[in-house]
């Protein structure tokens, strides 16, 4: 059983991965700067590069819509996946061990290493069967293509291929690549005889079979020769890899377009994902081999971020009888999204990919336009099942049809297909709602019982408590659910109703602000040079600005346990400074600093710390100018020849200063 991870695990795993490799396997980075990194942001669309990577510090910012993070927030913003899932798959990636709390284990370092060998041998029958599908032998595969309107192009987007003819094509070439036996049976694109392993796919047409983050765990294949004995599709078994029942084909094309888009459009086959994906549908998916259930749910509601805020989940079934079955299977389901959920059914029985072939694109994007609420066909499909012309139909059709009203989650909707149903059954509304009420009331649980999904349901894992991601295990700062603040570092004496303080952003146009973003910059970016007198000068200053001073609070309550590591130092920067405040100081932690060679820099951090240093002498001395001229000099003659000692020294400590600079 997984376990929590150990936070130190955690923040290993953090110091030790390069975010910019990271980083470079979704978007192009450029050189901006020394150790500085720009590129097009995956969060929003611009035109003009604004996200900005510092491998130094382990951090991303976002200077157009600001959002910010570390490795593991982007692997679980871009691949859709959990902070716990998150760590692991990072672990994996540079061969670390996790330990996990509470006696719970996670993967070992073998299982990952099997995990990786498996990977590698789909990697690898991947790029085979692309390969075959150009070959002379891939006629008929390239064909079928062809009649169904997909070009090469589309061939090599969805990485369709072709599996020869022929029983140990794909096997020599895997042993040939030095895998083992043992390994390939693991894989399931072989099956066992009396002679050993044969290839499972022959002479078929081949569609890679992805997880979200891209990787191939398996394959779906669909027959194209008469003498083949085989069913129509194959795809492979049960693997430790591929799990069915967790997989949707074209999710790794599509995820990025569901999640900015909040729609999610649930197709039947490969070829309909294809044809809804070329007519402008990014946002198709298919389930391979097994009917969208609750595993596929959650793939969906960390895509669509189902939180009540919008969202639309259609699916797309033929007009026959299976359809409407398959349908209804759907709707059994809703209640577990908080995404309006919809049915889009051809009329004709016509699925995408038949709709693109025989009438073009913009036929498949008025199907998926034309969507209907999934409670009003649920409904409907039940009504079609009696005679409504008798009062014998009618009463049976309310009886069966008042529990699927009484199933909408939502109570507002209720009444509306209530009185939707009276209409439809011609009956007064009163006797409608009553038979629904009633219907409520038998299917609701026990006292006590909590309904499937309800809040508190199930266990969390890593990342769980108090808001995505979780306090303490994924870095987060102050959570304001853990009471007023009064406690915890960094936020001193919070609103009594523990509102956090309100921090306006600084106006760029102030130049005593400036001067005190650069100085926290440069002390975020290059701690190292706040070293002795210089720290001494730092701790003791003042920042006018509300924001910043919080920062600076949060350097001195950090700064003992700084251990030289900066992509820590961030972090526990973060963990300190109010949760509002968590977002600039990734934005101070990785905007490029003006200089283009390590001298610069370090002259560049003395003139900055020089300018902040000599602007809180200015301060102190005028507060010491403002005592000497209240001062009665003839009545305190001591304190005032003090006062004046004390100015000459500021003033000569600033005119080091200037020299030093």
């Amino acid at each position: 059983m997984a376990g929590l991870i150990k936070r130190e695990d955690i923040d290993e795993v953090r110091q030790r991965t390069d975010i910019k490799e990271v980083v470079d396997g979704y978007v192009t980075l450029k050189g901006a700067g020394l150790g500085s990194y720009k590129g097009l942001c995956p969060f929003h669309d611009e035109r003009s590069p604004s996200f900005t990577v510092r491998p130094q510090v382990g951090r991303y910012h976002c200077f157009g819509c600001g959002e910010d993070g570390d490795v593991i927030s982007f692997v679980q913003k871009l691949d859709h996946t959990s902070f716990h899932e998150a760590v692991e798959k990072l672990a994996a990636r540079i061969g670390y061990e996790l330990r996990y709390e509470d006696g719970g284990t996670g993967p070992s370092r073998e299982e990952v290493g099997k995990r990786q060998r498996l990977l590698d041998a789909h990697k690898i029958a991947d790029e085979f069967f692309r390969a075959q599908l150009l070959t002379a032998g891939a006629a008929e595969g390239r064909k079928f293509l062809q009649q169904r309107g997909f070009d090469r192009a589309s061939a090599e987007h969805f990485g369709v291929g072709y599996a020869p003819q022929g029983w140990d094509a794909l096997l020599k070439h895997l042993r040939g690549r030095g895998f083992t036996d043992p390994e390939l049976k693991l894989t399931g694109m072989f099956s066992e005889g009396n002679r050993g392993i044969y290839d499972r796919f022959r002479g078929r047409l081949i569609w890679p079979i992805r997880d979200i983050a891209g990787d191939t765990i398996g394959f779906g294949a669909r027959k194209l020769y008469e003498d083949d004995q085989g069913p129509k599709y194959l795809n492979t078994p049960e693997t430790t890899l591929y799990k069915k029942s967790q997989v949707l084909y074209g999710i790794d094309l599509a995820k990025r377009n569901i999640a900015k888009d909040r729609q999610l459009v649930v197709v039947e086959g490969y070829t309909d994902v294809m044809a809804c994906h070329l007519a402008g549908i990014t946002t198709a998916v298919a389930t391979c081999g097994t009917a969208f259930a609750a595993d596929h749910i959650k793939i969906a509601r960390r895509l669509l971020s189902d939180d009540g805020t919008g969202g639309e989940v259609i699916f797309t079934f033929d007009g026959d009888a299976a359809g409407q079955k398959a349908a209804l299977r759907a709707f059994e389901e809703d209640q577990r999204f908080v995404a309006q959920t919809y049915v889009a059914v051809e009329p004709t029985g016509a699925d995408p990919c038949d709709l693109r072939q025989t009438r073009g694109d913009a036929a498949v994007r008025d199907l998926i336009s034309s969507r209907r609420p999934l409670f009003e066909f649920a409904i409907r499909a039940t009504l079609r099942k009696h005679n409504l012309d008798t009062v014998e139909g009618r009463v049976a059709a309310l009886r069966e049809s008042a529990p699927v009203v009484a199933q909408i989650r939502d109570a507002g909707l209720r009444p509306g297909y209530a009185r939707e149903l009276a209409g439809w059954l011609g009956m007064p509304i009163e006797d409608v709602t009553r038979a629904v009420a009633a219907a409520a009331k038998r299917a609701a649980p026990a006292p006590g019982a909590q309904a499937p999904g309800a809040p508190g349901g199930g266990a969390q894992g890593n990342g769980a408590a108090g808001r995505p991601g979780g306090a303490g295990y994924n870095g987060a700062g102050y959570n304001p659910a853990q009471g007023n603040g009064q406690n915890v570092p960094g936020v001193a004496a919070l609103p009594p109703s523990g509102v956090l303080p309100s921090f306006h952003r600084p106006d760029p146009r102030d130049p005593v602000a400036s001067m005190e973003r650069q100085a926290l910059e440069v002390a975020l970016q290059e701690p190292a040079m706040l070293g002795g007198a210089a720290w001494e000068r730092f701790a003791t200053a003042r920042f006018a600005t509300p924001a910043y001073q919080a920062i600076h609070d949060a350097i001195r309550a950090t700064a003992p346990g700084f251990s030289g590591d900066a992509v820590q130092w961030v972090e526990a920067l973060r963990q300190e400074v109010p949760e509002p405040l968590q977002p600039l100081v990734s934005e101070l932690a990785v905007v490029p600093l003006p200089a283009h060679t390590a001298e610069a820099v370090q002259k560049y951090c003395r003139d900055i710390l020089a300018r902040l240093f000599e602007l809180q002498i200015t301060r102190v001395k005028a507060d010491k100018l403002g005592q000497l001229q209240r001062l009665d000099a003839a009545a305190h003659p001591e304190e005032f020849q003090q006062l004046n000692r004390e100015l000459m020294m500021l003033e000569m400590e600033r005119r080091s200063l200037r020299s030093d600079a």
